[in-house]
């Protein structure tokens, strides 16, 4: 999916400010208010903004984007992200690696590794990876979700005890201020607590867009990770967990 420049420019302010106004864009972009609504009602069919009068919003609250729309935000940032937490995985290591884009990208990271044994409930990353004979991929049972490939549900939580890893690489919908990683799926969050509880190492990635949005299921705490992967980091309160919990924070913006 491509997105036109000035798409694309509209995305990121809507992203940065929580919302954009027809008026207000039309100014920025030198363009009439009609050509500002054909953009946003185009953004709003693919489920990147929210309509409102007079303008969208940046979606936030209890659902979730489309898959192919959330491939779309902070994509570069997601591909760094996703390189930082391949680095910290060497050959011969275990890792679970769960559902979502930002983990997609470290999947797509990890393809010159050797001897690795990779364990998914993620059928985009489990097919990536299949095709590398130095990789050997194990996907978990369950129930497959048809809006992005996740297999969630009791089987797959089953499935996942049965190991202990040296890494788990996992995604989130939503940090908020104090902490708490949230996500929409109840199902999905029962195969994140257990990945998180059966790997030795557990790395959170998520870009700088996650700290803007909310979630109504609670997965866990900030606290709880090794080490959190952002392209940055701009709440002191953020900070501070990581500091008082010992989580490395690596921020892919300012990593030389």
């Amino acid at each position: 999916m491509f997105l036109p420049p000035r798409h694309a420019e509209i995305l990121e302010m809507a992203k940065e400010h929580g919302r954009v106004l027809v008026d207000d864009l039309a100014v920025h972009f030198n363009v009439t208010p009609q050509t500002i609504r054909k953009d946003l009602n185009d953004l709003c069919d693919q489920r990147l903004l929210s309509r409102i009068h007079g303008g969208a919003l940046f979606p936030s609250g209890i659902q979730n984007l489309e898959y192919e729309a959330r491939r779309l935000i902070a994509a570069s940032e997601k591909e760094a992200i996703g390189r930082a937490a391949a680095a910290l995985i060497p050959d011969n290591a275990s890792l679970f690696v769960n559902i979502g884009t930002t983990t997609e990208a470290v999947g797509q990271a990890l393809l010159d590794r050797k001897g690795l044994m990779v364990i998914t409930n993620n059928i985009n990353v489990a097919n990536r990876l299949r095709i590398y004979p130095d990789i050997e991929v194990v996907i978990a049972g369950g129930v497959v979700r048809g809006s992005d490939g996740g297999i969630v549900g009791e089987a797959a939580v089953d499935f996942i005890r049965q190991f202990k890893v040296d890494f788990a690489v996992i995604g989130t919908s939503a940090i908020d201020h104090d902490g708490a990683l949230l996500d929409f799926d109840f199902r999905e969050v029962k195969v994140a607590q257990a990945i998180m509880a059966n790997a030795r190492h557990v790395i959170l990635v998520s870009d700088s867009t996650k700290f803007e949005r909310t979630a109504p299921v609670r997965i866990g705490h900030l606290s709880q990770v090794n080490t959190f992967i952002t392209d940055r980091c701009d709440s002191a309160a953020i900070r501070a967990i990581c500091a008082d919990a010992d989580v490395r924070l690596i921020e892919t913006s300012i990593v030389n």
